[in-house]
């Protein structure tokens, strides 16, 4: 089955401190997004890669597309207002049945497994949206007051989620709403039923000075099993 990866990198350094968009920070001397891109590219030889970016961003896209040799298989699509946007910016590029998956560009450390696994889901039951399950205690907000919730019970989200694109493609049809956190509260207000999958803990969203420090420690790990 065909398959596409929209890469959504439209974030900017406002957490991190910085003045450069977080996606193109160093990690062990490459941008964050060469690694994501890179990833994305070994785990399919005929994978198709749509890289959405801002408008101003696009020439530092171009190149690093061009140091993975991979220009015949990724196409940049412009950002939109939100992540909702976006993502419908690069959907706007499929035009053939396929497996489609969603991927934060900044989740740099995700590996061809768990892309693997979100894929043969998919094929499966139609989705796959990768969670890991909560470590910290979690307590509830509800104006004033607050609650303990059995973490046992609680999910974190991750990405690439993945759909079958005659799921995905019309649930993107729908106008955008504020509910919309990411492209799996899009399928189920379409009214589909969404499917989790183990994820992994290492697949952690780049936002914090602290988190590259921690994506380094990975890489250095991973290194040495090879």
């Amino acid at each position: 089955m065909k398959k596409y990866a929209i890469i959504v990198a439209g974030g900017n350094g406002t957490r991190m401190g910085t003045t450069m968009p977080k996606q193109f920070l160093l990690l062990q001397q490459k941008p964050l997004l060469w690694y994501t891109l890179d990833t994305f590219l070994h785990a399919f030889d005929d994978i198709r890669i749509i890289l959405v970016l801002p408008k101003e961003n696009k020439e530092e896209g171009v190149k690093i597309i061009q140091t993975l040799n991979a220009a015949a298989r990724v196409t940049i699509a412009e950002g939109g207002v939100t992540r909702f946007h976006s993502v419908q910016n690069g959907l706007a590029l499929v035009t053939e049945p396929s497996v489609i998956f969603v991927h934060d560009g900044v989740r740099c450390l995700v590996t061809k497994d768990l892309i693997h696994r979100c894929y043969e889901q998919a094929v499966n039951k139609g989705s796959a949206i990768p969670v890991v399950t909560a470590t910290d205690s979690i307590r509830i907000m509800e104006d004033e007051d607050h609650y303990v919730v059995n973490r046992n019970n609680v999910r974190i989200i991750q990405t690439p989620q993945t759909f079958r694109s005659h799921l995905l493609l019309p649930a993107f049809e729908q106008p955008y709403d504020e509910s919309f956190t990411d492209e799996a509260t899009v399928v189920e207000a379409s009214g589909e039923t969404v499917y989790l999958v183990e994820g992994e803990y290492d697949n952690i969203k780049i936002t914090r000075p602290v988190d590259l420090l921690i994506a380094e420690k990975i890489l250095s790990e991973r290194s040495m099993l090879k």
